[in-house]
C-alpha cells in the first residue's frame, strides 16, 4: 500500500512539472499524468456503456477523438494540443489513415496515443455480420500499421462506429486483446452546434460526473473551432488533462481493480458539420443548430424513461444496443 501510494505521488509530481514546463506558453494546462491501461485486466472502459471506466480523480479529463485524420482540422486540432503541451488518445479510421500517413506519424511523433476505429466506420456497426466485424477491425489495425510503420506504435484500444457496440464485436476484440472503449462525457460537438454550445454542454456534463474521458472529434471545424475555449475552461476550473497509454515493461497500471469501476438517411460517414465561431455566435445570437434528424436514431419515446438520458443528449436500452450516439 506504501509502495502504492509512493508511486502515485510520484507519477502526480511528474505530470504537475511537465504542465508547468511547457515551452512558449506558462499559462498551459498541461498533462499532469499518464494512466497506464491493460487491455488483459480492462476489456472495457467508458461509463456511457460499460461498469467500468479509467480510474480518475476528481477534476480529471482524459481527452479522445475519433474519426480522423483529416486535414486542416486534424491539423489544427494538433497544433492547439502542442501549444498547451497536451496529449490525448485519437481514435483513426483506417481508410482515413492510408489517405493521411503522414497526419497519422504527426499523432505519434506528438506523443499521443494512437488507437483505432474500424476501417470504414459503417453504421450501424451492431448490425455487421461476424465476418464483416472481423474485416472491420482487422483492417483497420492494418491500415493504421503501415501508416506508423511500426505495429508497436499502435495502442490495443478499439471504439466502435458511434459507439454502437455489439456482443459478436466485444468477444472478437477480447480474442486479440484489445480493449473496447466508450467514453463517460459527450461533447455533442458531432450534432451541428455551435462551437459554444460544444463547449457548454462538454462542462455541463463535466460538471455533473466531476471527471471522465471526454469524447470528441478531429475531423469537426467546431470542434477545432471550440477547443481552445474548452481547454481554458478547464484550467479556470480547475481540472487537469491526464493521458491514456498502454501498459507496457515501462509503464504498468498502479489502481486497484476497484478504482476502474464507477457505474452503480443520413449522409454516409464522415458527416462534418458547419462551424460556427464561439465569439461569432455570441455576438450575433446565432441560435444552436438542431439535431439533424438521423434514419437508424431510435423513436423519440424510447428517451422519456430515462433521466441519464435527459443528462447525455443520447437515449435507448442498453441491452438492445438501441441508441442514439456520434458518428
Amino acid at each position: 500500500m506504501r509502495r502504492t501510494g509512493a508511486a502515485l505521488a510520484a507519477c502526480a509530481l511528474a505530470g504537475s512539472a511537465l504542465a508547468s514546463e511547457c515551452p512558449g506558453n506558462p499559462d498551459a494546462i498541461g498533462t499532469a499524468r499518464t494512466i497506464a491501461v491493460d487491455p488483459v485486466k480492462h476489456a472495457r472502459i467508458g461509463t456511457i456503456q460499460y461498469p467500468d471506466t479509467l480510474p480518475l480523480r476528481d477534476k480529471e479529463v482524459v481527452l479522445t477523438f475519433d474519426d480522423g485524420p483529416l486535414p486542416p482540422y486534424s491539423d489544427r486540432i494538433l497544433d492547439i494540443l502542442a501549444a498547451e503541451c497536451i496529449k490525448a488518445t485519437f481514435f483513426i479510421v483506417g481508410r482515413q489513415a492510408r489517405a493521411h500517413p503522414e497526419l497519422v506519424r504527426r499523432l505519434h511523433d506528438a506523443g499521443h496515443t494512437i488507437a483505432t476505429h474500424s476501417e470504414n466506420h459503417p453504421s450501424p456497426f451492431s448490425g455487421l455480420s461476424m465476418v464483416r466485424i472481423a474485416f472491420e477491425i482487422d483492417e483497420g489495425i492494418a491500415s493504421a500499421q503501415a501508416a506508423l510503420g511500426d505495429k508497436r506504435n499502435l495502442a490495443p484500444f478499439f471504439r466502435f462506429p458511434g459507439l454502437r457496440r455489439s456482443g459478436m464485436g466485444e468477444t472478437y476484440l477480447a480474442s486479440l486483446g484489445l480493449t473496447a472503449w466508450s467514453a463517460d462525457i459527450p461533447s455533442d460537438d458531432w450534432r451541428g452546434i455551435p462551437a459554444h454550445e460544444v463547449v457548454a454542454r462538454t462542462l455541463g456534463h463535466l460538471e455533473r460526473k466531476h471527471k471522465g474521458v471526454v469524447l470528441m472529434h478531429d475531423i469537426q471545424p467546431v470542434t477545432a473551432l471550440a477547443l481552445p475555449d474548452l481547454l481554458r475552461e478547464l484550467k479556470v476550473r480547475g481540472y487537469r488533462i491526464v493521458h491514456a497509454a498502454p501498459a507496457g515493461p515501462k509503464r504498468r497500471p498502479i489502481a486497484a481493480p476497484k478504482d476502474w469501476v464507477l457505474r452503480q438517411s443520413v449522409p454516409s460517414w464522415p458527416r462534418v458539420t458547419n462551424a460556427v465561431p464561439a465569439a461569432a455566435a455570441k455576438d450575433s445570437q446565432v441560435p444552436a443548430e438542431p439535431s439533424r434528424p438521423r434514419s437508424d436514431a431510435p423513436a423519440e419515446s424510447a428517451c422519456s424513461v430515462s433521466s441519464q438520458a435527459d443528462q447525455l443528449d443520447w437515449c435507448g436500452r442498453e441491452d438492445s444496443n438501441l441508441h442514439e450516439f456520434p458518428h
